[in-house]
């Protein structure tokens, strides 16, 4: 299957289950039966000497079931599907994780053990994700991708910080990418603009939009 076909049928089956979800909404609620939660992201990656392109991804979670599907992440015109674990600990300094497991398939053909952090404190919060996929049809393509934040929210609906990433996807002079990040939120929205290798090269800008329901 292509990566595109992969990608299309995953949003159709997360699709499908979010209108079982608004029908199940409108029935009786079920005392302790767990509900479906849903993330929509697109990034938007305009490096300056590769092409532009959108990375969307999609997430579905229930309980400690967590599913997801990427596209352009691992490489353009590649698609992933994955399933996980999710973990939690902590109060007032709380760890969410989640552990992961996925294929690759189009460009880029694979598989992938990965996995997902937050640890959060006060105002602050350290993500990241990362995965290391074993290419299957030539081992020297094996590489470990990584995307990692840390951001400061003085306001509920600002926060601003740190980003690190290191991927394949587009090419630069740096093997691990740095800059700095500024994000806005309201209700179930948010944006982000990212700025990659300021003062070491020609910037890199990513901008994201995502929607959680």
């Amino acid at each position: 299957m292509k990566a595109s076909g992969l990608f299309l049928a995953l949003t159709l089956l997360f699709g499908g289950a979010v209108t079982l979800t608004a029908q199940e909404a409108s029935s009786p609620a079920t005392p302790g039966k767990e509900s479906w939660a849903f993330n929509a992201s697109v990034y938007g990656y305009f490096p300056p000497e590769d092409a532009h392109y959108a990375q969307p991804t999609v997430t579905a979670d229930r309980g400690a079931l967590h599913l997801e599907a990427r596209y352009n992440y691992e490489a353009l015109k590649s698609g992933s599907a994955w399933i996980g674990w999710n973990l939690e600990a902590g109060k007032e300094l709380k760890l969410n994780a989640t552990l992961l497991a996925g294929g690759v398939v189009g460009d880029l053909r694979g598989v992938a053990p990965g996995y997902e952090l937050t640890l959060a404190w006060k105002a602050f919060e350290l993500y990241s994700e990362g995965e290391y996929v074993f290419d299957t049809t030539d081992s020297s393509g094996n590489f470990f991708y990584n995307w990692a934040q840390l951001g400061w929210s003085p306001w509920e609906w600002l926060s601003v910080g740190l980003v690190s990433q290191r991927t394949r996807a587009y090419h630069t002079g740096l093997d691990v990418q740095r800059g700095l990040f500024v994000g806005f939120t309201y209700k179930n929205l948010s944006l982000n603009v990212y700025v990659f290798n300021p003062g070491w090269e020609t910037p890199t800008v990513v901008s994201s939009l995502a929607v959680s329901f």
